[in-house]
């Protein structure tokens, strides 16, 4: 009886032992999982760390195994094509036909499934005669456009050209045929007819506060950015669609786009975290954060900006 005591014990103590053993197991495996947050070369004064911070945190961008970030890197379509991917849940709006990739993406190449999700979500697209450059820098402007196009922050032309409800109203306050009907109308008869012209041309008036949020992209444009003429003429509507949704942040001067210039990691880190508040996905970096002064805002909502 006592042998068959000692053997039940030896049992259960075996038992919990491969059970803690599993615990602590799962504990490893868990903390080796967790998305590192901190990086070597990301202190916490770096203009882009609360963006680099938030979006690590959420696994959207990555470091690298030796504990940096590299933030000044600039960042590759793959790359971008990957982050856009982790960002981003949108819905495809068109697809690769069967056995149609690119050239210059091997089927086991690292980002060929996400390269193949921005072509179908609208993000990204390929160049002339099949080839997608995989290893090419993506420009501040192409990471903009990108951004834009693949969520849609414009529909149609109403952001680069003059609104259609301004377009109505001229014609309407420069046609003659009320100005011929009182030459020939009596006097009385004009006067009596007054109350109920003035309402209406008032009316056909938009406020004021709605002709300045429709304003041209062209407007929003040339007073945001000083280099607003390195824009290419493409990128005008998208850039400035962006703009108004304070997606776009330009450091260390929020006036200066430098839209042909590589953007870097931070700089997309940057980009992708405003886009992810547009959506209401992430809350704002808090106010009294020095990065919060490079998010770009326009004329029309800067008052609005706190």
């Amino acid at each position: 009886m006592t042998q068959l005591t000692k053997l039940v014990s030896a049992g259960i103590s075996l038992l919990t032992l491969n059970l803690t053993v599993l615990a602590v197991g799962a504990l490893e495996t868990s903390a080796q999982s967790s998305p590192t947050t901190t990086f070597s070369d990301v202190q916490p004064n770096y203009w882009a760390q609360p963006f680099i911070q938030s979006l690590a945190a959420r696994n959207i961008v990555t470091g690298y195994p030796d504990g940096t970030f590299r933030p000044e890197q600039p960042v590759d379509r793959d790359e971008f094509a990957a982050i856009i991917r982790k960002a981003f849940d949108q819905p495809p709006i068109r697809q690769i036909q069967s056995g149609a990739v690119y050239k210059d993406i091997p089927t086991n190449y690292w980002a060929s499934r996400p390269i193949e999700e921005a072509y179908q979500q609208g993000f990204m697209a390929g160049y002339p005669g099949g080839y997608f450059r995989p290893n090419q820098s993506v420009s501040k402007v192409e990471a903009i456009v990108a951004l834009n196009k693949g969520l849609n922050l414009i529909t149609g032309t109403s952001a680069v050209t003059v609104p259609t409800a301004m377009q109505r109203v001229v014609p309407q306050k420069t046609a003659q045929k009320p100005v011929k009907r009182r030459i020939f109308m009596p006097f009385a008869f004009t006067t009596l007819m007054q109350p109920l012209l003035t309402p209406k041309a008032q009316a056909a008036s938009p406020p004021t506060t709605d002709r300045q949020a429709a304003r041209p992209a062209s407007f929003i444009i040339t007073n945001t950015y000083a280099d607003a003429n390195n824009i290419p003429q493409y990128a005008v509507g998208d850039v400035a669609a962006a703009t108004k949704a304070n997606i776009v942040v330009n450091y260390p001067n929020p006036k200066v786009l430098n839209p042909s210039k590589p953007a870097t990691r931070g700089e997309i880190t940057a980009l992708v975290y405003q886009t992810l508040v547009y959506q209401g996905k992430i809350e704002p970096i808090a106010i009294n954060l020095p990065a919060n002064q490079y998010i770009v805002r326009t004329p029309v909502n800067k008052e609005n900006a706190q």
